[in-house]
């Protein structure tokens, strides 16, 4: 089927921007990309609904299965889902998730530790962003209930240290792809003063929004900086909390090493997997074996499906002797019910991303960005166009594939000194628009690890977003004219501490 060719007109963006939109007026996710979806088939088909239902028939089948084969990644990705569902299901059938609360309840000291305790994790998982908002969910959902904190808080900690500690670590699945694409950048472009691992240390030294991502995130939880709507889901939070007895049932059999040893056999068997899928495909190249080989050459989904599997067999042994055959395989069924809405939100999102990437969407954003403009404010430039890219796709990586490479060439022309800053830039409005976007894969996840409303996660965090990424405009803005990026950092902590304390103040005054 022959496809109409959007890549150099602004009806490029209808699709994305129309489903965008109406997630935001409506709250409707599935309503709004079901739109989205229909008006970007009936554009690619010019206008023919038999083709339009045949296209999304089609886009549909790809998600599990194409031409060449079973979708591997997402068919895993489905599975780990409801794999961690179920062991969310069972860690909860036996009590160990009131143990590991009651256990909180007595060794943190009220809701800043619980928030702090939640942030923390993710130096524990910081492997991949699934994995993080999906495990560390599990493990302080029930923490962070009992101390009152809200679920829109805490799919905010989840979603703003997933992918900012992700993008920022070389030994992460995330750290892996972007040097796989920089290595291929650097021989382009015939640069050899860096190497892949060296290129991405210094980029990740200038990824001003992931940075500071991570510092907001901790001085919300230690300060309680609440602004826009997170204030009103931290109040509802609290007097929902108030009215509840908030007693312990001292004959409850759960324990904590019911909740800590599953946790503890996912994050090792998940580690163990990535680095063998990752040494099995460094030896099919004739390669010798190393870490970041291993990381940069994994399997993620089999990997993720590996950990869970061997994760919920552990769990299984804590419950199987103190519960009936019945109760066990309902509580199963109710994990995998769980996730139900995780899945169909993300077959939803795949979808439009296919679309959007039909409708070449990001070919159009990148054309912007060209013609006579100062070279200075190219890195700033970048960061905002791999913003708005972003979260029209739903996709950092896919922003990656994409912005990097032109990012590259842009500098490579213009003035090659600004390589680094381009890609730096381009990384850090990815992860941003990433954060934004409510057709993201990390932000859905992150809702659900949460177990929070989709769209009240989305605008709780939005906020942030802005304040974190109008610091980092302005430190993109300060690395361009000056090329330094110990001054683009300072500045952008500057108007953060500005941005923060004005936040701050307005904050106290309202009570």
């Amino acid at each position: 089927m022959e496809l109409v060719d959007y890549s150099s007109s602004i009806v490029s963006v209808i699709p994305p921007l129309l489903a965008l939109t109406l997630a935001m007026i409506t709250r409707k996710v599935l309503l709004s990309l079901s739109i989205g979806i229909i008006v970007g088939a009936v554009m690619l088909t010019a206008g023919n609904p038999l083709n339009a239902v045949i296209y999304i028939k089609n886009s549909v089948l790809s998600l599990v299965y194409g031409e060449e084969g079973i979708n591997r990644n997402n068919v895993s990705i489905i599975i780990f889902l409801l794999m961690l569902g179920a062991l969310t299901s069972l860690l909860s059938a036996s009590g160990s998730n009131q143990a590991f609360a009651v256990w909180a309840q007595r060794h943190i000291k009220g809701r800043r530790g619980a928030k702090l305790l939640t942030a923390c994790l993710v130096f524990f998982t910081f492997i991949d962003d699934y994995f993080h908002s999906l495990a560390v969910g599990a493990i302080a959902r029930p923490v962070t209930d009992k101390f009152k904190v809200s679920r829109a808080k805490l799919a905010y900690i989840l979603d703003s240290t997933a992918a900012p500690m992700c993008v920022l670590m070389p030994i992460s699945s995330w750290g892996a792809y972007i040097m796989t694409l920089v290595a291929g950048l650097l021989a382009t472009h015939a640069i050899a003063d860096y190497s892949p691992m060296g290129a991405f240390v210094a980029m990740s030294s200038m990824n001003y929004y992931a940075l500071f991502a991570l510092f907001t995130v901790f001085f919300v939880a230690y300060f309680s900086f609440d602004i826009g709507s997170m204030a009103k889901h931290e109040r509802k939070a609290i007097e929902a909390v108030d009215k509840e007895v908030n007693t312990v049932d001292d004959n409850n059999q759960g324990s904590v090493s019911g909740l800590i040893i599953p946790i503890i056999v996912l994050i090792i068997s998940t580690v163990a997997m990535m680095m063998y899928t990752g040494y099995e495909a460094l030896a099919e190249n004739g390669q010798g074996f190393s870490v970041l080989g291993a990381f940069e050459n994994t399997t993620v989904g089999i990997s993720l499906v590996f950990g869970s599997l061997t994760s919920f067999a552990v769990a299984s042994l804590f419950i199987i002797n103190r519960i009936s055959p019945e109760n066990y395989i309902k509580a199963i069924l109710l994990g995998f019910k769980s996730m139900s809405g995780a899945i169909t939100i993300l077959f939803f999102a795949w979808t439009i991303n296919t679309i959007v990437g039909d409708v070449n969407t990001g070919k159009y954003l990148a054309s912007l960005v060209s013609g006579n403009m100062m070279t200075q404010l190219l890195p700033a430039l970048l960061f905002v166009l791999a913003i708005v890219m972003a979260f029209s796709t739903g996709t950092s990586w896919g922003t990656f594939g994409i912005m990097l490479p032109i990012a590259a060439a842009m500098a490579a022309n213009a003035e090659p000194s600004l390589m680094l800053p381009c890609l730096s830039a381009v990384m850090a409005g990815a992860v941003c628009g990433d954060h934004c976007s409510p057709v993201s894969d990390t932000t859905i996840l992150s809702s659900t690890g949460a177990q929070c409303n989709h769209i009240d996660h989305v605008t709780t965090q939005l906020p942030y977003a802005i304040v974190v990424a109008v610091a980092s405009f302005v430190g993109f803005i300060c690395l361009g004219f000056t090329s330094s990026a110990t001054l683009g950092f300072v500045t952008t902590a500057v108007v953060l501490a500005v941005l923060l304390f004005i936040f701050r103040s307005r904050q106290s005054n309202l009570g």
